[in-house]
């Protein structure tokens, strides 16, 4: 079995290539090989060396001050939940040819990620700032594209009854979501079809599509309530009724 060889990786300000023929990387360029080197691992030695790579990463970047980056490449490990990307503001460095489709699949050049644990690491560190998305460590962040949410809400269960119950979600990316005035649910016309599309708030700005099945389980737990002088037709969950439609054009997903 052939071993692939690593560089070692060095702190500068661009990458180069020294007499020996090894690579030094400068911090912004953190990313990109880590996404880079992650996704072109398909066999079990490749998948090896890249992590020796992330472990070199951590080295350098510690040694910067950037102690939160091993927070970042553990993360999709730990049931402490993702890192602050909310508290990082580093530069713009590019885009990245990775795009997350409408159906929650994440595509890197065009190929889907079949990893979990990478989708999930790739998602603790998705930051949205406006209406684009990047991924973000505290020292470079690069552009990505979304077709329509970034997340999925697959799975479903209730806690409590009548007005005391919460409607809890589980993401395609693992996130557990308890619905509520601060994780709320809303529902977008859906242009073409005359019905509805559900998204439930999951952190800063990031929403997640609820599936077409957890639609049809909305609409059966859905009762009518008066809102602003309007009969509404929605759902209740954590002490907040959240509309879909007026009960005189609502209808069930088709």
């Amino acid at each position: 079995m052939k071993t692939l060889l690593l560089p070692e990786i060095h702190a500068t300000s661009a990458p180069e290539t020294n007499p020996a023929g090894s690579f030094r990387f400068s911090p912004a360029a953190t990313l990109r090989y880590f996404v880079a080197d992650w996704l072109a691992a398909d066999h079990d030695h490749a998948r090896l060396a890249a992590g020796q790579l992330c472990t070199k990463l951590v080295a350098t970047m510690a040694k910067e001050g950037q102690g939160d980056l091993k927070t970042l490449l553990h993360g999709a490990a730990s049931a402490k939940g993702p890192p602050p990307v909310h508290l990082w503001d580093p530069p713009y460095c590019g885009e990245i040819d990775m795009r997350i489709a409408g159906d929650g699949t994440w595509f890197y050049q065009k190929t889907p990620i079949g990893r979990p644990a990478l989708v999930r690491l790739f998602a603790s560190v998705l930051k949205r700032e406006g209406d684009r998305y990047f991924l973000v460590t505290p020292v470079e962040k690069c552009g990505i594209s979304v077709d329509d949410a970034p997340f999925l809400a697959t799975e479903l269960s209730i806690e409590g009854e009548g007005a005391a119950k919460t409607l809890c979600f589980t993401t395609n990316v693992g996130d557990d979501v308890r619905c509520d005035a601060d994780h709320p649910l809303r529902f977008e016309p859906e242009i073409g079809t005359g019905g509805l599309k559900p998204y439930l708030h999951v952190r800063r700005d990031l929403w997640a599509k609820v599936t077409r099945a957890l639609f049809y389980d909305l609409v059966e737990l859905g009762e009518e309530r008066d809102v602003d002088g309007a009969r509404m037709y929605g759902v209740v969950s954590g002490g907040q009724f959240f509309a879909m439609a007026p009960v005189d054009n609502f209808a069930e997903p088709s």
